[in-house]
């Protein structure tokens, strides 16, 4: 079973303009991101899905492999596939280009989901979630079944909802028949209203196994965020 993790980095981010670039100690963040995924064990290759010449003028002098994808595209999913169509590989993992703190570990807890023939996508998130973290819109909260289901992604919390939240980590694995029906389906009225593409995934029907772990780090989405990071 091939696996080939693949990160999206549009560079013109709107509320952190150019922050897949931007450097902590000295290295760009994705360059982060890109070392510490080449670290799983269960990871053969990895690609950064590009949209800009200046990243890969930039990324070329890390030896980052990069692959150009198109400025348009509507999510960092969309991106992934346009470059999982062209190599062979059976898994595809999608990790955010804003998660330079992200435990690599995580990635092969993801891809031993897979043993289980009938999964289709795993994600992953954290059981510590403060009351900070609970109420920041954007820290996405995930709800689960007793078999460890996504029922629920939120923003806000809904005070009304049984069971507990989660902290969900940016990262996604899929078959690429999952990739590829995911794709190929409109973006979903819940996906627009709280910009979370995973909710086209449920709003279809197609369920999201959740691994659960003790802490998740947070992506970067701002600059007070980095530098605030509890790392």
């Amino acid at each position: 079973m091939k696996t080939v993790a693949i990160i999206p980095a549009r560079l013109q981010s709107k509320r952190f303009p150019k922050k897949i670039l931007y450097p902590i100690d000295e290295k760009p963040m994705v360059v982060h991101v890109y070392e510490n995924v080449k670290k799983s064990e269960s990871v053969n290759d990895v690609i950064v899905a590009v949209d800009d010449e200046e990243t890969v003028k930039e990324l070329k002098k890390w030896k980052v492999k990069t692959m150009m994808s198109d400025i348009n595209h509507t999510s960092g999913t969309d991106r992934v596939h346009e470059i999982a169509k062209t190599i062979n590989a059976d898994i595809v993992v999608n990790v955010q280009a804003d998660e330079p703190y992200m435990n690599y570990e995580l990635i092969d807890l993801l891809v031993e989901e897979f043993v289980n023939e009938d999964i289709e996508i795993v994600t992953a998130a954290g059981k510590t979630l403060n009351a900070m973290q609970l109420n920041d819109y954007n820290t996405v909260k995930v709800m689960v079944d007793r078999d460890k289901f996504a029922t629920a992604f939120r923003r806000d919390p809904i005070e009304m909802e049984a069971g507990g939240y989660y902290h969900h980590a940016g990262i996604y694995a899929y078959t690429k028949g999952a990739l590829e029906k995911f794709t190929s389906l409109d973006q979903s009225i819940n996906e627009k209203n709280l910009n979370l593409e995973q909710l086209r995934a449920l709003d279809n029907g197609i369920s999201i196994k959740v691994v659960l772990v003790d802490k998740v780090s947070k992506g970067i989405d701002t600059l007070e965020d980095l530098k605030s990071l509890d790392k």
